[in-house]
């Protein structure tokens, strides 16, 4: 008997497995892997394009160049994903249907995370593309079969709550490790040092992550005090408060009430950490819904439309910042005169990237030896699976097509704001820009996420799976498979 099955414990009245802490953090460890990897790049890419590497050494286009290469990236990515989603359903590699792919996407997605900010070609607009767009299409091959791994390890809804918070909780800690880590190691490997100014910066990045190790460990007592929609309204709410509150704070001026810009960032932060959290839980739901309703468990291809719609959110999240201040004429710091917070070192950058891209790597294998499938669909119908079943499904799955746009809100708010507070962090080039490129940092940073927000906010409102109604589809579910 191997390690995981002694790990592991079945309720044989209803077919549903709980699953041990060292499963749940296993399964939260590859969460936590693509954090380190993509939270790196897309967290830091927008401003890595425009302020380090500059691409095609133009200061005045360079942000919006990086911003239409991450949209261009993204449409390629849409493309992508059915055919890996299709692919994924259909094939049962020998070191698991779904976990293999950690290890076959792992490897040329943390080559190509760790090129992407090595600046041996500057500046070149082709190398930039293609490391790029070889890291995004890796990416999905890692992604969209880690969430199709989700509802494959049970069926009980409690039991995914669990799971997903710790998933959560370990994506965020990689997080604040990140957002911790990132500006402290490029200033050391800059030689810059550390300062004052950086440590603030540093840690109103940290704080940006904080609020999970609060909240994600109560979402299930949350949910089940005030209800899974309760729980979007109350924290969207949050999250717009926390915005405007920033906004308020940067545009009277930082320096005067850091204080307040902290708390208005950990109150932001609450409310986008579940908000975007929390939406993954339901993911497992709407696959039970497509198995109930057509007899196959496609895991596979309903995550790479979950995944198609997150990374439109992304995509857009990470390009309107860049094409607003370029229309703005925001305009690249001068490297030579480099004395601001955020080092513009281009081998700092890359040496701190190293490290965090390699330690991802590690935990995805971490990730792979601690889970296994157990809830998959057969040989026979995963031999019928098509590429375009995913546009099928998101036609006949009402559930499937709400939680998927509002995916598209949620990481495009999300990101909106994270790509476009670094500018305004960096404070002297942001004193050196126009009047009007900083009211468009802060409208990018605060008042254009507030707005999205709001609408994902109204849209989850159409959601209607209750837990009740999916308890009663897995009980159904269960019984067929054992007619």
């Amino acid at each position: 008997m191997s390690d995981i099955q002694k790990d592991q414990t079945k309720d044989e009245s209803n077919g549903f497995y709980k699953l041990s802490w060292v499963q749940r953090i296993g399964y939260g460890a590859g969460d936590m892997a693509q954090n380190f990897i993509f939270q790196t790049i897309m967290g830091y890419i927008l401003f890595f394009y425009s302020d380090v590497y500059v691409l095609t050494g133009n200061k005045e286009k360079a942000i919006a160049i990086g911003a239409t290469l991450n949209m261009t990236a993204t449409i390629v990515d849409i493309i992508w994903d059915p055919m890996v989603g299709a692919l994924v359903d259909k094939l049962n590699p020998k070191l698991g249907k779904y976990r293999s792919w950690l290890i076959y996407g792992g490897i040329p997605l943390t080559i190509a995370s760790a090129l992407s900010f090595w600046d041996g070609f500057k500046p070149a607009l082709w190398y930039a593309i293609l490391t790029y767009t070889v890291m995004r299409l890796s990416y999905t091959l890692v992604n969209v079969p880690y969430g199709a791994l989700n509802a494959s390890l049970t069926r009980d809804t409690h039991e995914i709550t669990v799971l997903t918070s710790v998933r959560m909780f370990m994506a965020n800690f990689a997080g604040f490790l990140v957002n911790a880590g990132i500006l402290i190691f490029v200033s050391i490997f800059s030689g810059k040092g550390i300062t004052k100014e950086l440590i603030e910066a540093a840690g109103y990045k940290a704080l940006g992550s904080l609020p999970s190790f609060i909240f994600l460990s109560l979402l299930p007592a949350i949910k089940s005090k005030v209800g899974k929609k309760n729980v979007f309204y109350i924290f969207l709410s949050l999250a717009i408060i926390g915005y405007m509150m920033i906004y308020v704070v940067i545009s009277i001026g930082i320096d005067k009430y850091k204080w307040l810009l902290y708390i208005a960032q950990f109150v932001k932060s609450s409310g986008v950490c579940i908000a975007t959290g929390y939406m993954w839980a339901l993911v497992p739901e709407v696959i039970s819904f497509a198995e109930y309703t057509t007899g196959r468990r496609i895991a596979g291809i309903v995550n790479a439309l979950t995944g198609i719609f997150f990374k439109a959110g992304m995509g857009l999240g990470g390009a309107l910042p860049g094409w607003i201040l370029g229309a703005l004429k925001y305009k690249s710091p001068d490297a030579a005169k480099d004395g601001d917070v955020i080092s513009t070192n281009s081998n700092a950058w890359f040496f701190t990237m190293l490290i965090y891209i390699v330690f991802g790597f590690i935990l995805l294998i971490f990730c792979f030896t601690q889970t296994k499938e157990r809830v998959v669909m057969d040989k026979d119908a995963a031999e019928g699976v098509k590429w375009y079943d995913l546009f099928v499904e998101f036609v006949r799955n009402r559930p499937l097509r709400i939680l998927a746009l509002y995916f598209i809100f949620a990481f495009t708010f999300m990101f909106v704001g994270n790509s476009s507070e670094n500018y305004f962090i960096n404070s002297k080039n942001m004193a050196a820009q126009t009047g009007v490129v900083q009211e468009g940092i802060r409208w990018c940073a605060c008042v254009i996420p507030s707005i999205i927000a709001a609408c994902s906010m109204i849209w989850i409102y159409l959601y209607e799976l209750t837990d009740e109604k999916i308890d009663e589809i897995n009980m159904e579910i269960e019984k067929r498979n054992k007619a």
